[in-house]
């Protein structure tokens, strides 16, 4: 990360702590871990919450394509720092709960979505509507990676139930500062979600 992107990182914390939700920038083996089953192949990759981007630089080094990239981010200074760093990638700047009100995306567009967001300080209404767009346009198959440095799954059992979904912890980072844990978000099968 440049010295600009950390001050940058650094400002916005302070500013608004709850939402950058981190006290320093994502290490790198927090980056490898979240980012472990994507890859090229994967297609079209959404990151939601990339701040400085240092998980997006992991997902270009394991072979996704900048041009597949779709980026959103709610702060206006790191969205600029996006567009820099990534040009080629797509930069939207509003709020991930939006996306499907909005209708931004078309169905099944998306083979992975990376989240940094700080889930567990987000309402929960809004954290439905956050997965609702998630999945209206994630493929089958697809999954949603999110972090959290909590001691369990940012998403409750009864959001997961709500929206036909299930979560497996995908690994801890204990060498992250904070420690974190990856959660590989994905619908449960058809047999489990009538049930």
């Amino acid at each position: 990360m440049t010295a600009n992107g950390l001050l940058l990182f650094l400002r916005s914390l302070a500013a608004e702590p709850r939402m950058v939700g981190a006290v320093v920038p994502s290490g790198s083996a927090l980056a490898n871990l979240i980012t472990q089953d994507i890859n090229g192949a994967t297609g079209k990759v959404l990151e939601l919450g990339p701040g400085t981007g240092v998980l997006t630089a992991a997902l270009l080094q394991r072979g996704v394509r900048e041009s597949d990239l779709t980026l959103i981010e709610y702060g206006s200074d790191f969205m600029r720092l996006l567009q820099q760093r990534f040009p080629h990638a797509r930069v939207l700047w509003m709020d991930a709960a939006w996306i499907s009100p909005q209708k931004l995306f078309a169905p099944e567009t998306f083979g992975a979505v990376v989240s940094g967001l700080p889930l567990l300080n987000i309402a929960e209404q809004k954290v439905d509507a956050i997965l609702s767009g998630v999945f209206a346009s994630l493929k089958p198959g697809g999954a949603m990676y999110q972090f959290t440095y909590g001691v369990r799954c940012p998403i409750s059992h009864s959001q997961l139930e709500r929206h036909g979904l299930q979560a497996s912890c995908a690994g801890r980072v204990l060498m992250n500062v904070p420690p974190a844990s990856v959660y590989r978000i994905s619908r449960r099968p058809a047999r489990q979600a009538s049930e």
